[in-house]
């Protein structure tokens, strides 16, 4: 079992917005945004290719989850992403929050993907992205690829 899986097939999760979506949510959003990094489109349109992206690599979640932080941090959070990267504890988002640090066409590419309202994206990533990314950066930064693929493995 990765990384991943336990940390949303925990039971843990919060009803039916819990689990069942947020591992393949967090790993769209990671994928839709490492492809966007690579293709070198900062505030590009969400095509309807990208709806169908192949869940993500270690390379892919990596470069995902560097965007992500780098857009959190952007738009006033760096706190908060700080936080979620470091020891101690994890500092919450809201859904407010969530919505205007990721791209609408990411948010809509996502919920295409995932088949769940736009509205309930950043509700569901308000309550995962927070452990997720704590998860994912135990050293306290960003992982290598190798270290990601045992992280997700």
């Amino acid at each position: 079992m990765g990384l991943l899986d336990s940390i949303f097939g925990s039971g843990s999760g919060t009803g039916s917005t819990g689990g069942g979506v947020g591992k393949p949510l967090i790993l769209g959003l990671l994928a839709l945004l490492a492809s966007r990094s690579k293709s070198g489109r900062s505030q590009a349109s969400a095509s309807p290719d990208m709806a169908s992206t192949p869940d993500a690599s270690p390379g892919d979640v990596v470069g995902g989850l560097g965007s992500l932080l780098k857009q959190f941090q952007e738009k006033g959070l760096g706190d908060a992403v700080n936080s979620w990267i470091n020891t101690g504890p994890n500092e919450a988002v809201t859904p407010n929050q969530i919505s205007k640090a990721i791209d609408p066409d990411i948010i809509g590419a996502l919920s295409q993907r995932i088949g769940i309202p736009k509205e309930q994206i950043s509700q569901i990533l308000s309550q995962f992205l927070p452990n997720t990314v704590d998860q994912l950066t135990p050293e306290g930064r960003l992982p290598t690829r190798q270290e990601m693929a045992r992280l997700i493995g």
